[in-house]
């Protein structure tokens, strides 16, 4: 135990309805402005519906596929995929990136930080608590680390470690190892926290971290899955107890 009565050395978050809200997320908004930027630029595109859906249909199948393999389905393949499918070459005209920037900044401006997160991140920073995020996301790590800045977070961690870059998502235990890893700690000494029983929980235990399960809305733990604390708000992390 450390010298605040925290019990841990360091603490690892997952993203996504753990320190971040994605609200009513909508993806065909986004899509449709890469799709009229196309068009403005003289490309050839279908019309937008046939464009929607040969992109659903590719992505949600690598989807699909990455819950089995535990390799992650990356949006920006899927995008290079679905240009490719239309025949479309950019050929210097504009840059994927260009194309992946336009779809996240619209994406992500809708996400909200929880509101108690900036002050529990800040409490654990002044006392000396590491921090780093570990995320299964589609998205490049670079447009990740975009999102980490624009919701002024990105100060409060060491690293982040996306599923898109690395082999393995969560709960496979290699991207958990990582962490470890990098954070050059033993696995009792980190406590991961986030939403997912499957793969969150069970994911960092399979470890031998300790989990704690956040569930905002109160659910009825149905699952096999057992985690060492249950928060209904990131605050209450701040108020744990030691696990034997």
């Amino acid at each position: 135990m450390n010298r605040t009565g925290f019990p841990f050395k360091a603490v690892l978050f997952d993203w996504a309805h753990t320190l971040v809200d994605l609200m009513d997320e909508d993806d065909r908004v986004p899509l449709e402005l890469i799709h009229d930027h196309l068009a403005g630029l003289g490309f050839t595109v279908p019309d937008f519906q046939k464009f929607y859906d040969t992109y659903h249909d590719l992505f949600f199948g690598m989807i699909e596929i990455s819950r089995v393999t535990h390799r992650e389905a990356r949006f920006d393949h899927v995008l290079q995929y679905l240009l490719a499918q239309n025949d479309i070459h950019l050929n210097g005209k504009v840059r994927l990136q260009d194309l992946l920037k336009m779809y996240y900044e619209k994406i992500y401006s809708r996400r909200r930080v929880f509101p108690e997160v900036i002050e529990t991140l800040a409490s654990l920073k002044n006392s000396g608590i590491a921090m780093a995020v570990v995320s299964n996301t589609t998205n490049p790590g670079s447009m990740k680390d975009y999102e980490q800045t624009l919701m002024g977070l990105d100060s409060y961690f060491q690293f982040s470690i996306y599923s898109s870059e690395v082999p393995y998502r969560k709960p496979h235990p290699s991207i958990f190892q990582l962490a470890l890893d990098r954070l050059n700690m033993k696995p009792e000494e980190v406590l991961f926290v986030g939403d997912n029983l499957r793969m969150d929980v069970q994911g960092a235990q399979s470890v031998g971290m300790k989990a704690a399960w956040l569930n905002r809305k109160g659910r009825a733990l149905t699952d096999p899955v057992e985690p060492d604390y249950t928060l209904q708000s990131l605050a209450e992390i701040l108020k744990l107890p030691q696990v034997s």
